[in-house]
Formats: C-alpha cells, sequence, structure tokens
C-alpha cells in the first residue's frame, strides 16, 4: 500500500523492539486481565454494594453502566489518542488512571462517589484494548501476530471465566471493597513493566511530531462522546424503562441517532479525522468490524443467557453460576493455543469459517437445556459451545491489518475493539428483551392449555395435592397450594423455551455468517512489507 499523503518522504528501516517481544506481550496482557477481571467481579458484587451504600439494586446498577457509557466513549477515540500523544504515553495513562480509580472505587463511602470513580475508572479501561492490540500488531511480524493475539486473547476469555467465582469468594470472605483492591498491585506491576518493555516504532513518534501541529477536532470529539454515551445510555438501560416506552429512553435513541449521523458526515469529511471511517471501504476492515460486532453479540449474549439460566430456572448462586462458566474458559484458554499455532498453516478465512461453523453447533446443542439439566451437563455443553470462538478471534484480529499501513494500527484495533463492545451492548439488551416479550407469549400459550378439564393437567394437580397431604397439610390447603405450584411451573417452562429459542435465534445468525470470511483478502507472502504499511 503506497505511503499517506502526509507522510514527508522518510524511509525508516525494519524497525525491531529492543526487548523480546513476548515479554512486551505477556506486559500490555497483564493490564487486559486486570480490567476484564474487574468487569465480570463486579457484576456479582452488586447486591453486596446496594446494601452497603444503602441503594436500591435499581441505583446500584449504575456502578456498571457508568462504567460502560465511559469506556464506549473512550473506546473509538483511543486510536486518535494514541497517535496524537504518543501510545506508550498514552496507555500508561490509561494504566495509571484505572489503578488510581481502583483505590477511590475500594474507600468510597457513598453511591455517587463510586459512581464518580467508576466513570473514570472506565475511561482508563477503555482506552487499554485497543492500544494492547495495536502495540502486539506492531510488537510482533506478520507471521507471528496469530500467536500474539492468542495470548491476549487467553486474558480476555480466562478473566471473566474465574471473575465471578473469585469475586463470590471475596465479597463472602472480606467484602466488596476488596475486589477493587486487588488492582493495586497488578496495576503498578504493569505501569513498571510497561515503562520498561513498551516503546513506540519510528513511524508513530513520526506521527506524534506531525500531530503537534494539527488542529484539535473538538467538534469530532463532542459528537462522539455525546453519541456513544447516549447509545451506551439506550442499550444499557432500554429493557429496564421498557424502551421507547419510557420518555428518557426515547430522548436519549433520539440524540444517539442524530448525534452518530452528524458525526459520521462531519468525520468523513475532516483533514484529520477523530475516528477514521473511511478505513472501512477496505474490505478486509470493513468486514473483520461487522464480524467483531457479530462476534460481541455472542460472545456477551451467551456468558450472560448461560449464568441467568442456571440461577433462575436451575436455582444456582452466583457463585455456583460463575463455576459454571470457569471451565469453559481454560477450554478457550487451551483452544486459543491451538489457533494461535495453526493460524500460519491454514487458510485464515477457512479457519474462521469452520470456527462460526463449530460455534453455531454449540450454540444450538443449548436449546436442548431443560429444568432437569444437571451441572456436569451444562457446563459440558458449555464448553463445546466456545470451542469454535478462539478460531474466529485470533484470524480476524490478524487479518484486520492486511493492506492498512502500520500509522493507521491505533484506529483499526480501537474500531474494532468499538464494534466488539458495542456488539456485545447491543446483543445483551435485545437478547434481554426478547427473553422477556418471549416469555409472556409462552405463558399465554401454556395458560390455553392448562385447563382443568384437560387429562394431563387433573392427573398433575392430582398428584401434586397427594404429595401435599402426605406431607401433613389439610386437602383445602393442598389445593390452594397446588394451584400454586402449577402456576410456578408455568412460568419456569414458559422461561425455559424463551431461552431455547433464544439459543437458536443466535446459531442460526452465526450459520449465515460462514461465508463471508472469504470477502477478505489473504497477507501477501513474496511481497516486501512497505516501511509506511508494515513497521517492522
Amino acid at each position: 500500500m503506497a505511503a499517506t499523503a502526509t507522510a514527508p518522504a522518510f524511509t525508516p528501516p525494519a524497525w525491531k523492539p529492543h526487548h523480546n517481544p513476548w515479554l512486551v506481550a505477556l506486559t500490555v496482557t497483564l493490564a487486559t486481565f486486570m480490567e476484564v477481571l474487574d468487569t465480570s467481579i463486579a457484576n456479582v458484587a452488586l447486591p453486596h454494594m446496594a446494601g452497603t451504600l444503602g441503594a436500591s439494586q435499581e441505583e446500584a446498577t449504575w456502578v456498571l453502566t457508568s462504567y460502560l457509557v465511559s469506556s464506549a466513549i473512550v473506546l473509538p477515540i483511543s486510536g486518535w489518542l494514541s497517535n496524537r500523544y504518543g501510545r506508550k504515553r498514552f496507555y500508561m495513562t490509561c494504566v495509571a488512571l484505572f489503578t488510581v480509580c481502583s483505590l477511590l472505587c475500594g474507600i468510597a463511602q457513598t453511591l455517587p462517589m463510586l459512581v464518580f470513580a467508576r466513570i473514570l475508572q472506565g475511561a482508563g479501561g477503555g482506552g487499554l484494548a485497543p492500544s494492547e492490540q495495536a502495540i502486539l500488531a506492531d510488537t510482533f511480524p506478520i507471521e507471528k501476530r496469530g500467536q500474539a493475539f492468542a495470548l491476549y486473547g487467553m486474558a480476555v476469555v480466562v478473566a471473566p471465566a474465574i471473575g465471578p467465582t473469585l469475586g463470590g469468594w471475596i465479597t463472602d470472605n472480606f467484602n466488596w471493597h476488596w475486589i477493587f483492591f486487588i488492582n493495586l498491585p497488578v496495576g503498578l506491576l504493569s505501569l513498571y513493566l510497561s515503562n520498561r518493555m513498551v516503546e513506540d516504532p519510528p513511524h508513530l513518534k513520526l506521527r506524534r511530531e506531525q500531530a503537534k501541529h494539527e488542529k484539535i477536532d473538538f467538534m469530532g470529539l463532542g459528537l462522539v462522546a455525546l453519541g456513544v454515551g447516549c447509545l451506551e445510555f439506550t442499550l444499557d438501560k432500554g429493557q429496564e424503562k421498557d424502551w421507547f416506552g419510557d420518555p428518557m429512553i426515547r430522548l436519549f435513541a433520539t440524540l444517539a441517532v442524530v448525534t452518530l449521523i452528524v458525526f459520521a458526515v462531519w468525520e468523513w469529511n475532516h483533514s484529520d479525522p477523530i475516528v477514521d471511517l473511511k478505513l472501512l471501504k477496505n474490505r478486509n476492515f470493513g468486514t473483520a468490524v461487522f464480524l467483531q460486532l457479530i462476534l460481541g453479540m455472542v460472545l456477551f449474549g451467551t456468558t450472560v443467557l448461560i449464568p441467568q439460566y442456571v440461577q433462575v430456572l436451575l436455582g444456582y448462586t452466583a457463585e455456583r453460576a460463575g463455576m459454571v462458566l470457569s471451565p469453559a474458559g481454560f477450554m478457550m484458554m487451551v483452544m486459543m493455543f491451538v489457533a494461535g499455532r495453526s493460524l500460519g498453516k491454514f487458510d485464515p478465512r477457512i479457519m474462521v469459517c469452520l470456527g462460526y461453523i463449530a460455534t453455531a453447533c454449540g450454540i444450538y446443542n443449548l436449546t436442548r437445556l431443560d429444568l432437569t439439566s444437571s451441572f456436569g451437563t451444562v457446563t459440558f455443553w458449555r464448553m463445546l459451545q466456545v470451542i469454535g470462538l478462539p478460531f474466529i478471534f485470533i484470524p480476524i484480529s490478524t487479518l484486520n491489518y492486511v493492506g492498512v499501513p502500520s500509522s493507521k494500527s491505533n484506529q483499526i484495533s480501537s474500531l474494532s475493539n468499538f464494534a466488539r463492545n458495542l456488539g456485545g451492548s447491543a446483543g445483551t439488551a435485545l437478547l434481554t428483551t426478547y427473553l422477556a416479550r418471549s416469555s409472556q407469549v409462552y405463558q399465554t400459550t401454556l395458560a390455553a392449555h392448562a385447563v382443568p378439564g384437560s387429562v394431563p393437567y387433573r392427573l398433575y394437580m392430582n398428584r401434586i395435592r397427594e404429595m401435599l397431604i402426605n406431607g401433613g397439610m389439610s386437602a383445602a390447603s393442598a389445593s390452594q397450594m397446588a394451584i400454586g405450584h402449577a402456576y410456578q411451573e408455568m412460568l419456569r417452562q414458559a422461561s425455559m423455551l424463551s431461552y431455547q429459542n433464544a439459543f437458536c435465534i443466535l446459531s442460526v445468525v452465526i450459520f449465515c455468517l460462514t461465508p463471508l470470511p472469504f470477502i477478505m483478502r489473504l497477507p501477501s507472502k513474496g511481497a516486501k512489507p512497505d516501511p509506511e504499511a508494515m513497521g517492522h
């Protein structure tokens, strides 16, 4: 690819980091692990926070919403911030901000103080993942990127797997403040190692010097902050507020749509955009962003659905629900390694296609879950469901950068991470809404069959009454209790059918994506990397 028009006539030598690339990868992965772990731990401790701070459960959800909104705003602009102020400096600022705000979260004594600290913490956390992926892309040659992204992917999947279990243990044995305090030693170690190991390649230093003389696009910054913030709020609070039946959701949704349209037009025509939307014209990157969006919907969606299912319908505790997910996290860790090693030996597009087929089959298998499924069965089926995900994540993360100059690697990583997180938020919101609405439809359908005259209904009621009478209850009380029991069982079955349908829909959506990877180009093996197009 030709050098960008703004770059001066400058041909840097092939760049290699001064330190072992794998030490650099371990260093940046440490911060990823800390940030993802903290997010999953906070979900479990939410009821305890509400009780300690004297807040309602709904008010306590702002601890999660504030972080998500703040993180979502920073994600798309992190590439621009890295280019303007230096990627290493921006990355270390994010680590320091996340660590300091973890301390503020831990010592918070009121809900407003905790929410304020979480907003700042989200700003730090939102800039970590894009910076880390861009660092890996620049540190490793293209033939080794798959293994580097596999290491990064391990942290992304292991942290949420152990987070709920660890969070439940810490909250039960200490208190919720410690879920934030455990970030302090990890953050300080990450800062020290980042200062020693991470460095900016020459093309980034050159870009930073050029950026000093360019005007800041304050209009673009304001539009993206307002638009993404309103969108994330709409997705996070929509189901809770009954979507467009609530005037606040209508206002925020309208603001999000109008602002993001104006933002897209403004940035498309800007000489130095905050978010370089023209990168989406690149066939590989445009396809990868769409695939990342859907991957986020599936990954986040199933990670929410399965714990909900076992807690609501099977009566699991939060800690035991976390234990259902944990083995799948370690399964993904192993498969990340396999996928990373396989990347240079097979066509990555075929790997993605097979990964989607395996994931679709695994999700469809979850439609077999019922009200008698055992712990071992749910855990094993979850493990089968995630086997294919590394074969999607790693090749897409690698093909992202094909045909794009390395001066744009920060923008590439920030946009792809934003797409995945946006997909996660949208998928969770849509699935939650679908479950609520679909469950009501099934309740009506099942109630139509539960008529006193039907033989199955009469036999079921007689069996329940007999059990209650044998337990010492009077015949009249047993009859009333049997009706209540039948109603509760109907609700559970309606909810179960809704979950089964949701899994079926997800599997069909994933299966429909199997041809799309073949739109993407493969990296050229024979061509030498252009100094501007590949900073190695």
